[in-house]
């Protein structure tokens, strides 16, 4: 139970010190569970997702990739969906979880593919 206490703590305080900052630029927003990833690209201002990419789409569940490997994947289809629709500045709002692993490996595949944050 203190453990979730902890992650909501630290999701609600990163997410308010990112909103203070960044007024003008859309969401990159992750949720993960033990086995799947996905991110969502979120305009607040509307209240819409933009893009999104998940591990549980057909085209990357047919093929058996390992966990460190869907967060590359699902980072490479995300920024190419984001070219698509003309996004190209936005901030990473990494939740209640740690910039490490997973999540790490996630924000640098997309800057590597063109999104600045």
């Amino acid at each position: 139970m203190r453990k979730n206490v902890q992650k909501n703590k630290r999701k609600l305080r990163n997410r308010k010190k990112l909103k203070s900052i960044n007024r003008n630029k859309l969401r990159i927003s992750i949720s993960k569970s033990l086995n799947n990833m996905s991110a969502q690209i979120i305009d607040d201002r509307q209240k819409k997702t933009l893009v999104s990419a998940s591990s549980t789409e057909k085209s990357i569940k047919a093929k058996n990739f390992k966990k460190i490997e869907k967060s590359t994947v699902i980072g490479e289809t995300l920024a190419k969906r984001a070219k698509e629709k003309k996004i190209s500045e936005v901030y990473f709002d990494r939740g209640g979880y740690k910039y490490h692993g997973r999540i790490k490996i996630f924000a640098e595949t997309l800057r590597k593919n063109g999104l600045k944050f």
